[in-house]
């Protein structure tokens, strides 16, 4: 009789640990650490999401440990239900510290603010303007001094108009002065240019017994006096 051999003990080999359970795990619990902090806890819920992701990845995989797989995801669960509540406190705390915050400063009472009076300031006195100094007058040359003289002449003695005047002083055969010499003799002597029309109109008609019409001609020609026409018309009008 044939007594059969004892069949040897099967031995089942230990399940490796996961990696990924393993930072499931890590993650969870750092989730769970910013739910827990009031500023931390708005972002809380990205590291939840990612531990739970991480947990249900280390479940499917074959051959590995899910001991950490599902503490991963049981610690991004409570991580995330954690940060709502303490984000939902945490508003719920500020937005009372604001509320309060503004209603005592609408009770305070106001304290009148204290408006200081301008100070007068002292208008000062102007300062009497003082008279500005007449400038030096300048030496008149002696040239000029002697062509007014000439001019006083000719307008005295001879009648002659300003036109004619000019001529005189500063033709090569007479003053033989200066434009500018002539010009100031014009500008500064005493003269009744009217006057001396009239007195030329009066030796043109006794002398030459000339009509008013060819007393006027003669008066203001450029070849004769060379009077303006309104010097030789009060001329002509006031003869009698």
């Amino acid at each position: 009789m044939t007594i059969p051999a004892p069949a040897a003990p099967t031995s089942t080999a230990p399940k490796q640990k996961s990696p990924v359970g393993l930072a499931a795990l890590i993650v969870g619990a750092v989730a769970f650490v910013f739910a827990i902090v009031p500023v931390l806890s708005f972002i809380a819920w990205l590291p939840a999401i990612a531990a739970i992701v991480l947990g249900i990845i280390g479940l499917v995989q074959k051959g590995r440990a899910r001991g950490f797989a599902w503490a991963g995801i049981a610690l991004g669960v409570v991580a995330w239900i954690v940060a709502i509540v303490v984000s939902i406190s945490s508003v719920a705390g500020l937005a009372g510290a604001v509320s309060e915050a503004v209603e005592s400063a609408s009770a305070a009472p106001v304290a009148p603010s204290s408006i200081a009076a301008p100070a007068e300031t002292a208008e000062a006195e102007p300062a009497e303007a003082s008279a500005p100094a007449e400038p030096a007058q300048p030496a008149v040359p002696s040239d000029f001094i002697s062509a007014l003289a000439q001019a006083e002449s000719y307008s005295n003695i001879m009648h002659m108009s300003k036109a004619g005047v000019f001529d005189q002083l500063t033709s090569e055969y007479g003053g033989q002065f200066t434009p500018e010499a002539a010009q100031y003799a014009i500008d500064n002597v005493s003269a009744d240019w009217n006057a001396n029309a009239l007195e030329s109109a009066k030796t043109f008609r006794d002398s030459m017994s000339m009509s008013p019409a060819a007393i006027y001609d003669q008066l203001v020609s450029e070849y004769g006096s060379k009077f303006t026409a309104e010097e030789a018309q009060y001329a002509v009008d006031n003869l009698g």
